[in-house]
């Protein structure tokens, strides 16, 4: 099992694992880097053909969608994804439907644009773009799959800024690393549902990353260290997780 609720049935939640579907390998090459940097795991594929085999096996969050590729339309991956049925209770089937999409294209017509949000995409982005913009519409698609409309993620004294990757406990900044912050932020988004450390590589680590065998037991080390060590709880043999209920600050010394 990869991921349960302590109060009750399990239920989805948002890391950061994205899909690039772009054959052009500079432009995927730069759009792997530019996520990676913003701290997301990132596969690329160059064809629907391999997409649809990468979709069958991770759970990504959000897929990056070309229309033009060797093999076909884009817009017949994204129907493709859209028709299948949603999964029973309690089961995470893949290819996941109901995954966030955004077509990034140079088709800039206004038809084509109507064309792509009616058959299913969440978003459109014409190429050339800025990769800040984006990573902006990532990061807002990403809030309204979790449904949430705040920018910022507070629990307790804790506020995260995904955008500017900003931690404060306290008012205080805290400073992580890359892999720290994403960790924080998929526990933060799954709360309080208990994530296996193999749930937790996927969502930190492409296919072609090199991963320790001990790296996510480190960053639980460092951001208890940082964080307080009752902010995130181990369930053994089964995973991590931060409760619903943020622990309490700390009791200030009494003045004498």
């Amino acid at each position: 099992m990869n991921g349960f609720s302590l109060n009750g049935p399990r239920v989805p939640f948002k890391h950061m694992r994205a899909l690039v579907v772009e054959d052009d390998p500079g432009i995927a090459s730069g759009l792997q880097a530019s996520l990676r940097q913003a701290g997301y795991a990132v596969d690329t594929c160059p064809s629907l053909d391999a997409a649809w085999l990468a979709l069958a096996v991770e759970p990504f969050d959000v897929m990056l969608l070309d229309l033009g590729l060797p093999d076909g339309e884009g817009l017949d991956l994204l129907a493709r994804l859209r028709r299948r049925p949603a999964p029973a209770p309690g089961r995470d089937d893949l290819p996941r439907h109901d995954m966030p999409v955004l077509i990034m294209t140079a088709r800039d017509g206004v038809s084509d644009r109507i064309s792509g949000l009616d058959s299913g995409a969440d978003d459109y982005i014409v190429k050339p773009f800025d990769a800040n913009e984006l990573l902006a519409r990532l990061r807002a698609m990403l809030r309204r799959a979790g449904g949430r409309s705040s920018p910022l993620i507070q629990h307790g004294e804790l506020v995260v800024d995904p955008a500017a990757h900003t931690v404060r406990r306290a008012g205080e900044p805290v400073p992580l690393g890359g892999k720290e912050f994403a960790l924080l932020l998929t526990l933060l988004q799954a709360r309080p549902q208990v994530l296996s450390k193999a749930r937790l590589e996927s969502a930190l680590y492409g296919f072609d990353e090199g991963l320790e065998s001990n790296a996510i037991e480190v960053h639980i080390h460092h951001l208890r260290r940082k964080l307080g060590e009752s902010l995130i709880k181990t369930v053994r043999g089964v995973g991590y997780f931060v409760p619903l209920d943020a622990p309490a600050p700390p009791a200030k010394a009494a003045r004498r």
